[in-house]
């Protein structure tokens, strides 16, 4: 995670307006908000990474309630587009999902299913897709 972490800081791009980092309350009030537990290592990454803007890829946000990026907005979105309702987004490509699932492995839904692209966990997704984009 560490490793992939700071992989991800030294290739962020520099913005006119940098992203922040929610704070665990944050990641609280938005579980209240999705209605489900937000995967582990997912919960990692929105607290240590969600910040990192890097190629054409944009992750979920907790911190910004007003952002395109924002979790519950995002996680709407999908659910309406018939991403199943257990799996957590991670990232909207062109309207297809990362997402990821109860235990943390990440699937990859498009047009209106699941493909069999499937990652371990959100770290190795940021590593071989998001870094790769």
């Amino acid at each position: 995670m560490e490793e992939v972490i700071d992989e991800l800081k030294s290739s962020a791009e520099s913005v006119p307006v940098p992203l922040e980092l929610p704070e665990e309350e944050t990641l609280v009030t938005v579980e209240e908000e999705i209605l489900l537990p937000i995967p582990r290592e997912m919960r990692q990454f929105l607290l240590h990474a969600s910040d990192v803007v890097y190629g054409s890829i944009e992750p979920v946000t907790a911190a910004d309630p007003y952002s395109h990026t924002y979790l519950p907005e995002v996680a709407a979105q999908a659910w309406a587009n018939g991403v199943p309702r257990h799996l957590v987004p991670l990232c909207e490509a062109n309207g297809h999902y990362y997402c990821v699932e109860p235990e943390g492995e990440v699937v990859f839904w498009r047009d209106g299913d699941l493909t069999d692209e499937r990652w371990p966990c959100v770290w190795d997704w940021a590593r071989e897709v998001w870094l790769e984009s």
